[in-house]
């Protein structure tokens, strides 16, 4: 699995965001906690990902 597309995390991809004004990518659950809550960004569990985001 690769890891977190955020500048200097280490941290395992978790989900993948879609953002409609950016590019869509694979974030660990920590980003994808504070990325969703922006309006209109979606999120979507990667398979094998962390099941508690």
């Amino acid at each position: 699995m690769k890891s977190c597309a955020e500048s200097g995390c280490e941290e395992r991809a978790a989900v993948r965001i879609y953002v409609p004004w950016d590019a869509d990518r694979d974030v660990c659950a920590g980003h994808a906690r504070v990325l969703v809550q922006q309006d209109g960004v979606v999120a979507e569990p990667l398979d094998g990902g962390d099941d508690n985001w």
